[in-house]
């Protein structure tokens, strides 16, 4: 037979094996033709849906064209029709893997640039997609019917054999346990370079244990085992339980990650891919990817503190121009020395939190290195002058009215710049 990639149907195969086990029955006894049957039926339900699902398939099968259209009308069909999360979400699996075919031709593309949304919308329309593809328009439907949802990436071992791309598919918190669900696998398999619609439901709310004999995420988090396996052991199948591991709390580590902030749950992620082995270039690739998003998030954060402390710069700036501008009227009209002395306080405090603020500021990246040091220069000179004039105030305020007056010799430089740095 030509290469065949069969995703997980085993239940073709089990037929041979059943034929074989009844033809020997028939030299049996009745007790053993008994014990053959109940064999037999044990493995036709390996896989299958659970029975009670059928309504549930049917009536998500008679979802208007035009409700079809969007996740949105999706979704509201789904939540019109169905009230606990066990329907909702074979309803979201059902209808994904029923109505989305694998896109045989792109299997191979790269859809970085793209717009999560903009995907979502044309695997809709097209009704066909990637295992990328599959996975989002699952979460994205999931999350809005009130199913919490993740999309999980990693890699797959099939026939005992890793493959060469990486592959996507989704997580679903039902009852407050997690499962695991593959559109893709779940609605078909591809033979001879070509796509065959079969849906398949033992990728439908799969057991943890069970699925990690074929999916392993890059970030063992979304393992959602209390011993995680290594990529190692996933090389050489050695799934079984091993306590012997130090115990990990999954679920609380899961509340923990998702309170963080999305640089930090990249740095993370990248440290935990990192722990687990990286045994091949789908795994490096994504610790790459994590690092660097790590890396660009952190910068992100550090540009709109940078843009923050601009906005603080200018407000100063135009504090103490009007000073300036006081100043050189000599202090006229007159106002209570406590004004005077606020005049130039707050102006010059207002640097120096600009200056604490921007030596505290991380990597922006090398593009904005040079405006980086441009407005440390400026704060620097306006805080210098900002001082020198807090020191004439303070001269002016010690020395009697006509003494006062004497100081006024020069009139000093006006308008210092404001700066705009919006990156």
């Amino acid at each position: 037979m030509n290469k065949t990639n069969w995703y997980g149907f085993r239940l073709e195969r089990e037929w041979v094996k059943i034929h074989s086990l009844l033809i020997y029955g028939l030299s049996c006894n009745m007790k053993n033709i008994y014990l053959l049957l109940s064999f037999f039926f044990s493995i036709l339900s390996f896989g299958q849906v659970n029975v009670g699902y059928a309504l549930i398939d049917k009536k998500i099968t008679a979802i208007p064209q035009n409700s079809s259209a969007s996740t949105d009308a999706i979704a509201q069909y789904i939540n019109s029709n169905f009230k606990t999360e066990n329907e909702k979400i074979r309803a979201v699996f059902y209808w994904t893997a029923s109505n989305i075919s694998y896109d045989v031709k792109n299997m191979y593309a790269v859809t970085i640039n793209e717009n999560p949304q903009d995907r979502i919308a044309k695997t809709l329309k097209t009704k066909k997609g990637i295992c990328g593809d599959y996975a989002a328009v699952f979460n994205e439907i999931a999350t809005l019917v009130g199913v919490k949802s993740v999309v999980i990436e990693g890699y797959t071992k099939q026939n005992g054999k890793v493959a060469t791309l990486s592959h996507a598919w989704c997580a679903a918190k039902i009852d407050k346990k997690w499962y695991l669900f593959d559109p893709t696998w779940g609605s078909g398999a591809l033979y001879n370079g070509k796509f065959v619609k079969k849906r398949n439901d033992y990728y439908f709310k799969t057991e943890p244990e069970k699925i990690i004999s074929s999916h392993i995420p890059f970030d063992y988090l979304w393992q959602f085992l209390n011993y995680p396996i290594t990529n190692k052991e996933f090389y050489e199948s050695k799934i079984q339980v091993d306590k012997s591991k130090k115990y990990f709390d999954y679920q609380a580590e899961i509340d923990k990650y998702e309170k963080l902030s999305d640089g930090d749950k990249a740095f993370e992620s990248a440290e935990r891919i990192q722990k687990n082995g990286i045994l091949n270039n789908l795994i490096s690739e994504q610790y790459q990817y994590k690092k660097k998003e790590f890396s660009i998030l952190t910068q992100n954060i550090n540009i709109e503190k940078l843009n923050s402390i601009t906005s603080d710069y200018n407000q100063a700036i135009t504090l103490l121009n009007d000073f300036i501008y006081y100043r050189n009227k000599k202090f006229k009209p007159s106002l209570p020395d406590s004004e005077i002395s606020k005049m130039i306080q707050t102006p010059k405090e207002n640097l120096v939190k600009c200056q604490n603020d921007i030596n505290s500021v991380g990597s922006v990246g090398s593009e904005n290195t040079s405006s980086i040091t441009s407005l440390k220069k400026n704060i620097y000179d306006a805080l210098a002058q900002a001082e020198e004039y807090e020191s004439f105030v303070k001269e002016y305020l010690s020395k009697s009215k006509m003494a006062r007056k004497s100081m006024f010799t020069k009139v000093t430089w006006f308008g210092i710049p404001l700066i705009n740095l919006l990156f």
